[in-house]
């Protein structure tokens, strides 16, 4: 029986999940896992943040020993890079995204690149750490003037995996320097970083290949299975594990970040989307994923760890029996968005928008999922809005399944029926779409979306309660 291999790579954690098609069904194993989190180093006169990329590939290739895989894919987070100097070894641990050395270089950019140009080449929602924002920072650097190629991570890995370099559309088109109209390197923006930032991103930067695409044999002592270009990016893998039975669905990939979107045939590049902070990144068969980022459960997984040795289950147990919408906060608000004492800043926001502070960690942790499920209700309700697709269901993919209150808090914000599952969402789009490139299945996203139904369990929440108390708490940010 063909075995394939999803190497599914998330900000706390890496897994290698072997994956293997019996009578229309998926049937998955995690063979391996491995931590993974931000490491900080003092250099310079600051403390930078970085990835420990080298003990991340040292997983990647351990779980891929257990097997014998007929296939591999990989799948990682966004916007995230490597440099390679000329004979391709990594100059240095890659700087991780919440690192602040982007604090203020999107104004910068700006300058020379209106936002509003910006958004009508790549389509792409300003966040800070964008690459593009990402490598205007680095400008200049000892790092930056050596290097002679950047990889984004899945692609990193799989150069070491392969010898082969290569850029996937998925993961590239959420770093600002893809046209996303035609899939391509936009001239805009590479012309952008080397006259106005002194990047040589034209020598940088690999060609795109389309998910789906063999790239390259893995090398002799791996094996020799072909690399697939899956949806590199974890949230177009996710996307495309999405059970639905028909097109009118929103989708919420949860986990540290939640993705809340609908699938199109084209971008949206209006002003009125450009000012809700909407993102037009590439999907797998020609798709675009038009969605919102939001904080997701990273507000959460930080409080935790302030706290310590808090059983989660018996967390959320009592935050259940919290009266509902005691206390919201935006959860996009930056403040939130480094690491650190969550609940300080929860409560800090708090008092400064009048309202009472949680003070028990069973009500922190209310307010975080009262005020997750009200950022989804308001992106849900834009994505439909910005796009003019038709709605009427909710599908949530990613760890955040596992997590009721969490459903059903959305489906009472939402007003739309809401169906959990899968919760390993990201490793199943990337053993599908690596399976049909190999030709152990075929047909469409539909065809795989039949595949995933079938070997899956989901819950459905129903939603209750009146609409006018979110209404009504969403006036309190």
């Amino acid at each position: 029986m063909s075995v394939h291999a999803a190497v599914d790579l998330g900000a706390s954690s890496g897994r290698v999940i072997a994956g293997r098609i019996e009578g229309g069904r998926l049937l998955t194993e995690e063979v391996a896992r491995f931590p993974n989190g931000p490491v900080a180093v003092p250099a310079a006169g600051r403390t930078t943040l970085h990835w420990d990329v080298l003990s991340l590939y040292a997983g990647v290739v351990e779980g891929l020993r257990r097997i014998a895989p007929v296939s591999v894919g990989i799948d990682t987070w966004a916007v995230d890079y490597g440099l390679l100097d000329a004979d391709g070894a990594l100059l240095g641990n890659p700087v991780h995204y919440r690192d602040s050395r982007t604090d203020g270089v999107p104004e910068r950019v700006f300058e020379h690149w209106p936002a509003e140009q910006m958004y009508a080449v790549n389509g792409l929602q300003v966040q800070p750490f964008n690459t593009v924002f990402q490598l205007a920072a680095e400008a200049a650097s000892a790092r930056l003037l050596a290097a002679r190629d950047l990889l984004l991570i899945p692609d990193l890995l799989g150069y070491w995996l392969t010898g082969v370099k290569a850029a996937e559309l998925t993961n590239a088109s959420t770093t600002g320097l893809v046209d996303v109209r035609e899939r391509r390197w936009a001239p805009e923006a590479l012309r952008l970083l080397e006259d106005s930032f002194g990047v040589p991103a034209r020598a940088l930067l690999p060609d795109l290949v389309e998910p789906g695409t063999v790239v390259a044999p893995l090398r002799g002592e791996l094996g020799g299975a072909p690399l697939v270009a899956v949806g590199s990016h974890d949230t177009a893998s996710a996307v495309v594990a999405v059970p639905a039975t028909t097109p009118d669905f929103v989708y919420i990939s949860s986990g540290t970040w939640s993705l809340v979107g609908v699938e199109l045939d084209a971008p949206v590049r209006s002003e009125e989307s450009r000012a809700a902070n909407f993102t037009n990144e590439l999907g797998v068969d020609g798709t675009v994923r038009y969605l919102r980022n939001v904080s997701g459960l990273w507000l959460l997984q930080e409080s935790l760890r302030t706290w310590r040795e808090v059983d989660l289950a018996d967390l959320l147990e009592r935050a259940a029996r919290v009266p509902a919408l005691s206390c919201v906060v935006d959860v996009d608000d930056p403040r939130f968005l480094p690491p650190g004492d969550m609940p300080a800043r929860i409560a800090a926001f708090a008092a400064e928008t009048g309202q009472r502070p949680p003070e028990s960690e069973a009500e922190f942790t209310r307010c975080i999922l009262d005020s997750l499920a009200l950022a989804y209700r308001k992106a849900v309700h834009q994505a439909a809005e910005l796009s003019g697709k038709n709605v009427d269901v909710v599908h949530i993919v990613g760890g955040g399944v596992n997590n009721a209150l969490l459903c059903r808090l959305t489906a009472d914000a939402v007003g739309l029926p809401v169906i959990a599952g899968p919760a390993e969402g990201t490793a199943i789009g990337n053993l599908l779409v690596q399976a049909r490139a190999v030709g152990t299945i075929d047909g469409g996203l539909s065809d795989l979306r039949r595949i995933v139904a079938a070997s899956t369990e989901t819950v459905t929440y129903h939603p209750n309660g009146p609409q006018t108390l979110w209404e009504a708490a969403a006036r309190r940010i």
